[in-house]
């Protein structure tokens, strides 16, 4: 059984799978094949990228990081979710997908906004708006039902990417501090910051010295000086409905 199973690979269900997969849950991310995020023609308004960034680039490094963070991933579409014992919910659940082996996980993020009626036999309680629906969560993403979380757009979050990364974060967060995890924070500190100070080091945080640090700084700028050396060369989906007219 799977610690966290999050139902969309975008920006909001790839920043949860980060925190989580970094908290050392066991966590598993069904991705339907394309976030929305990649019919942008140019991210501009994510801080970090004062020149903007190729959006499919951006998914493309947030997937990385999130494999990196401990995340791993299945291609496919969750069709129906529901609790693996009807009187105990702290068992798990259950989650059918089109093709594929069921998944049990013992909580779930849906984090997939155009398609959510997998999540109809839970009860979340999905209001529609227009052609979607959109769940009602409390501050940490939390439905109605212990255990399922929503994140980004499904939960009424406005439809941007730095919104999506936000709250996906803090949903990934809410999981964290729910399950048993030994978890205060995820921060690397200069060396001393805590101990310097008499204190132990948190859960989940590190110090690391300067020598550290500018290694992991190289490795960072190495990483993404790679990244960006070469256009992408894809371009943007359209939207479904343009092509049709098209064709």
């Amino acid at each position: 059984m799977r610690d966290v199973c999050i139902v969309g690979g975008g920006v909001a269900g790839l920043a949860a799978s980060i925190f989580t997969g970094r908290a050392g849950l066991d966590t598993l991310v069904v991705d339907g094949g394309e976030s929305i995020l990649a019919r942008n023609a140019s991210l501009e308004n994510y801080p970090g990228f004062p020149g903007g960034i190729d959006a499919r680039r951006y998914l493309q490094l947030t997937r990385e990081q999130a494999s990196e963070a401990g995340a791993s991933f299945e291609l496919g579409r969750v069709t129906r979710a529901e609790p693996r014992t009807e009187t105990a919910l702290e068992e798990g659940f259950v989650l059918e997908t089109e093709g594929g082996d069921p998944i049990e996980a013992r909580r779930v993020i849906a984090a997939s906004w155009p398609d959510s009626d997998y999540l109809v036999p839970l009860d979340v309680g999905r209001t529609q708006r227009g052609s979607k629906h959109v769940v009602a969560v409390d501050e940490g993403g939390r439905t109605a039902v212990d255990g399922v979380y929503a994140a980004g757009r499904i939960a009424d979050r406005p439809h941007q990417a730095i919104v999506a990364a936000g709250h996906g974060a803090t949903v990934g967060l809410a999981v964290i501090h729910d399950s048993e995890a030994n978890f205060y924070h995820d921060w690397v500190a200069p060396e001393g910051y805590f101990t310097g100070r008499g204190r132990e080091v948190p859960p989940a945080c590190e110090e690391i010295d300067d020598a550290e640090r500018r290694a992991r700084d190289e490795r960072a700028r190495k990483r993404l000086l790679e990244a960006f050396s070469e256009p992408l060369g894809e371009k943007p989906t359209m939207h479904p409905s343009v092509d049709r007219e098209d064709d």
